[in-house]
């Protein structure tokens, strides 16, 4: 996986008790444009962009690369993982040298409150665990941002530090 490690990139589609996390197809390129131009799912980034913009710029087969897993329930999209590193010269980090491997998550409002980003996220972390063993991952979201924060105590993740970035407070595990 580039920017991960030495792993081959797209794993088997890994399946929970009600998902599927799986690489992008063409099927999900409508989900991708929601997932972006929804002023709910962007409320802690930076707000939804121009549908129209989203229409243009967002390629056939959207999301396509190493690290983000796409969650399918019952063949729909409802939302996405990603694990990527850190950029060293953001704030928080818990290595020297930086580079953590990072978890995030959207999801279509519609999937919200019923467990699908616990789900998803310990599916993806277990498969990350099992691919590079001993590797750290890192959280980072908003303090305003309730579900995120609860999701990450969900998930077994401590505080590290809080920050500012983004003109907000930063919540780092």
């Amino acid at each position: 996986m580039t920017g991960l490690g030495p792993v081959a990139w797209p794993p088997a589609p890994i399946r929970t008790e009600r998902l599927v996390l799986r690489e992008s197809e063409a099927r999900d390129r409508a989900a991708f444009i929601e997932l972006f131009a929804s002023p709910e799912v962007r409320t802690y980034l930076g707000g939804p962009r121009p549908r129209d913009e989203l229409e243009r710029a967002v390629p056939e087969v959207p999301g396509r690369r190493p690290g983000l897993f796409v969650i399918d329930l019952g063949g729909e999209m409802i939302g996405t993982i990603n694990l990527d590193r850190r950029d060293a010269e953001r704030p928080g980090h818990i290595r020297p040298d930086a580079g953590e491997a990072e978890l995030g998550c959207l999801f279509l409002p519609e999937a919200w409150g019923r467990g699908y980003a616990a789900e998803a996220c310990a599916a993806a972390l277990g498969w990350f665990a099992d691919a590079l063993p001993g590797e750290p991952v890192v959280l980072c979201t908003q303090t305003a941002n309730d579900r995120s924060m609860r999701l990450a105590a969900k998930l077994g993740f401590t505080e590290v530090e809080r920050f500012q970035e983004y003109g907000a407070e930063q919540w780092f595990g």
